[in-house]
Order: C-alpha cells, then structure tokens, then sequence
C-alpha cells in the first residue's frame, strides 16, 4: 500500500494565516483538509493511500487545536502518523497582536472564541491556549508582516521544498470551438493563408514540419512573429514581479489544427530557450469537424 508523500498539519492562532497556508499547498499539489479534528489524521491518511495528489506531494490539514484534549488527541495522532513513515510537520502560525486585530478589523470579524468577547481579549485567551502546542511545532512562522507572496516562500522554504517555477503556458485553440476562458492574452492568426485549403497539408497538423515551412514563407507571418515575440519579451520581463506563478497565452486560428499550432509551437519553444519553463497544450488539434 502506498503512504503520502509527507503531512503537514497546520495550527496557530486565528487570522494568522491558516486557510492561506492551505491554498499554498493545495496550489503546491497537496490534498487539502480544513478544520480536521485531530483524531480523525490518522485515518485520513489510511484513506488516502491511493490518492494521486497525496501520493505525489502529500496531504495538508488545517487543524484547530484549543484546549487540552484537543492538543493530546493532536500529538497521539501526530505519533500514530509519523509511525507508519510518513514524514510530518507541525506548523503553527503566529502573528502580532497589532496585525491580528488589523485583519479582524479589515475583514469585520469577531475572535471565534465566541461573543462578548474583544477582538484583543479573544486574541490573548488563545494565545495562552496555544502556548505549548508551540512549543512542539516543528516550524513556527510569524506571518505579521508578510503578504502573500512572502508568505509563500517562507512556508515552502522552511518546509524544504522548492516552489514551483514561473510557467508560461502556450496553447492553441479554434475560434469554431470556442474561446478559451482562463487565458492572459489570446492571438489571432486567421490572417494567415490556411494550410487545411492546400491538399497535401490538410492531414497534417502545426506540428509537422511541411506545415510550418509552408506558414514561414509567409512574409506577414515572420512580421507578425517578430512583434508577437518583442511583446511576450517586454510582459514577460516585468510579470513575475506580480506574484503570479504562471502567465497563459492563447494562439487562435479557425479550427485549432495548423495555423494556430505551427504558432504556438514556435512561440513556446523562443520562450523556453530564454530560460523560462513553458508547457504547450493544442485543445483543438484533433478535432474531426473543421
């Protein structure tokens, strides 16, 4: 039976940043559990032993940890789990009193500790609460300060793991079929002479070579290459600096099969000898209907 690759089991204070924590490693490739009571981990991971994403990177779970009973449910488990050799850590996120009344303030909150209570009183009551399940956290991180990003490299730094590089994602697509919606920036090339009219290329696709030669002896495709080219440059060289972790460019012709392709092709491969990871995805290439 296959285990998870690793757990990660994240607590700390309210507003410090639990449910963020959990949307880093969901978007990392965990499989991600949300207020989880303690004593159910361990046959959280029993269940699933053949689950793809924990397999792969892991299973992350957001467990709320007040009181005493709780936390003691919280360290058999946490011993139950590292017994099978499943690497686990315990991440307890913290924040200064000034911060945490910030968000609660920003977000019209009231301390989950339960009515009638201040924003600072709640606050203190769980930090006394949480003081020795603290003390057994593996990593402790203070996300005062941080925006996301910050927060980001910090949790993937201290867990040990490399965040996943900026992705420029190329695809192409037939505007017969329909627009993609998730898509940065999308190209027309239905300018362009269609291959599908000329008879010994209509069989093939953008990705053989008789079609890209025919497309490259187009004059009005090497000059749109050439702006297309120095836009995706001058983007490319300022949006890593967003925060994003990847940009997706679209490159549409008719049908989705030659023109389309033989661009997107291109594209990726001028982008990925920048030095930039890219992934290409042709949606539409094996449509029959064109």
């Amino acid at each position: 039976m296959s285990i998870a690759a690793k757990c990660v089991i994240i607590s700390g204070l309210s507003g410090a940043g639990k449910s963020t924590a959990l949307r880093i490693l969901e978007d990392r490739g965990f499989y991600v559990v949300d207020n989880l009571p303690p004593v159910m981990l361990p046959s959280l991971l029993d269940t699933l032993s053949s689950n793809n994403a924990a397999e792969t990177w892991g299973v992350a779970a957001v467990v709320d940890a007040r009181g005493e009973k709780v936390i003691g449910e919280l360290e058999k488990s946490f011993e139950s789990i590292e017994s099978t050799g499943v690497k686990t850590e315990l991440v307890f996120l913290e924040a200064a009193d000034e911060a945490l009344v910030r968000r609660y303030e920003e977000t019209r909150r009231r301390h989950p500790l339960g009515e009638g209570v201040t924003i600072i009183e709640g606050i203190t009551r769980e930090r006394a609460e949480l003081s020795a399940l603290k003390k057994k956290a593996s990593i402790v991180i203070d996300t005062s300060d941080f925006n996301v990003s910050d927060f980001r490299s910090s949790l993937m730094a201290q867990l040990g793991m490399n965040e996943y590089p900026f992705t420029v994602i190329v695809s192409s697509f037939g505007f017969k079929n329909g627009i993609p919606r998730d898509c940065d920036y999308m190209f027309d090339t239905r300018f362009l002479p269609n291959p599908n009219y000329v008879y010994e290329l209509k069989p093939l696709s953008g990705r053989d070579i008789e079609v890209q030669k025919y497309l490259d002896r187009i004059p009005e495709k090497q000059v749109f290459m050439k702006h297309l080219v120095s836009f995706m440059e001058f983007i490319l060289k300022h949006y890593e600096n967003t925060g994003k972790k990847q940009l997706h460019v679209a490159v549409g012709c008719t049908g989705g099969r030659h023109r389309s392709v033989a661009v997107a092709e291109q594209l990726s491969k001028i982008i990925s000898d920048t030095g930039l990871r890219t992934a290409i995805n042709h949606r539409d290439i094996d449509m029959e209907d064109r």
